[in-house]
């Protein structure tokens, strides 16, 4: 009863995750450090601020095994290479060009999940992804460039995408072993335990950063990184093509954030990508919770059957 009541309530912390996934872009924008310090100091103060919570669900630790132990260093090691890669193309691109990338998330999820799960979506749940596909494209194909630093962006983008879809189905098999405020935290402390190792090695300097800088490091542990504690939390109801698909609410966010705090244009086909977007992770969240009411409905049938016997 408890899991059927829960994958009906997804939509509000999903739009939660949303809105707090699309602070990112900008804090990167608004940031002069390098990427992979942006990622490390994120990490580093996310570990420290989940500590509390992690003391109280001390016990758990004692539960976890060598192989999912593993899996969360190899978790953490590919939300690294997520946030190197994606907030690298940020410095080469701008925030509605890098959309277009984005938007390949959900493809690459669903193969990967047909291949690893076996997992299989109807021909609704298609149409709905390809129409915020779509959408998401409508509204980064306005900046696309194609300068030589804006095709790096591209590619570090795509890069990007495939680190935090392999991150997300780790997540998907090992959050339901491990309690997610416990995966979350091992998966950040591995993030910036080899973030610091990436940086020790290339001789990125720790310190010198303004206050400006400091304050950037602090709003990205804290704000966008709720997306993520949220998302870990969801692992345990939805799949991680779901989650994917949700992501796509990210580049309307972010866009209208970026108008407002950047300065950056909308143009008219933009509203209405925005537009199929949401109306595309809407119907789709919708398709993904039909089969599972089906199937819960059918489960709490058949004990009062067996029962009456």
């Amino acid at each position: 009863m408890e899991q059927k009541d829960r994958s009906k309530s997804i939509g509000l912390p999903l739009t939660i995750s949303i809105i707090a996934i699309s602070f990112s872009a900008i804090f990167v924008k608004w940031s002069d450090a390098p990427a992979s310090i942006l990622s490390m100091y994120r990490m580093v103060f996310a570990s420290i601020f989940m500590l509390p919570i992690v003391w109280k669900y001390r016990a758990e630790f004692r539960k976890i095994t060598k192989k999912d132990g593993f899996f969360l260093i190899c978790s953490g090691i590919f939300l690294a290479l997520h946030f190197v890669l994606w907030f690298g193309s940020l410095k080469l691109t701008t925030v509605a060009s890098s959309t277009i990338i984005l938007a390949l998330q959900p493809i690459v999820s669903l193969v990967g999940g047909y291949f690893l799960f076996k997992e299989r979506t109807n021909t609704q749940a298609l149409l709905t992804m390809g129409v915020a596909i779509i959408g998401a494209m409508m509204i980064g194909w306005g900046d696309f460039g194609l300068s030589k630093a804006a095709i790096q962006g591209d590619i570090l983008s795509f890069f990007s995408v495939i680190a935090v879809v392999g991150y997300l189905f780790i997540g998907q098999s090992t959050v339901k072993k491990v309690l997610h405020w416990i995966y979350s935290f091992c998966v950040f402390l591995s993030a910036s335990i080899f973030l610091t190792i990436y940086n020790f090695s290339t001789g990125v300097s720790f310190s010198g950063y303004p206050a400006k800088e400091w304050g950037i490091f602090l709003l990205l542990a804290v704000v966008p990184t709720v997306s993520h504690l949220i998302n870990n939390w969801l692992l345990n109801y939805v799949n991680a093509t779901t989650i994917s698909m949700s992501i796509l609410g990210e580049p309307v966010g972010a866009t209208l954030l970026a108008i407002i705090l950047l300065g950056e244009r909308l143009a008219g086909w933009q509203i209405v990508g925005g537009v199929l977007v949401l109306a595309g992770v809407f119907l789709f969240l919708i398709q993904q919770q039909k089969p599972k009411q089906r199937k819960t409905a059918s489960i709490q049938t058949q004990p009062n059957t067996t029962s009456s016997q």
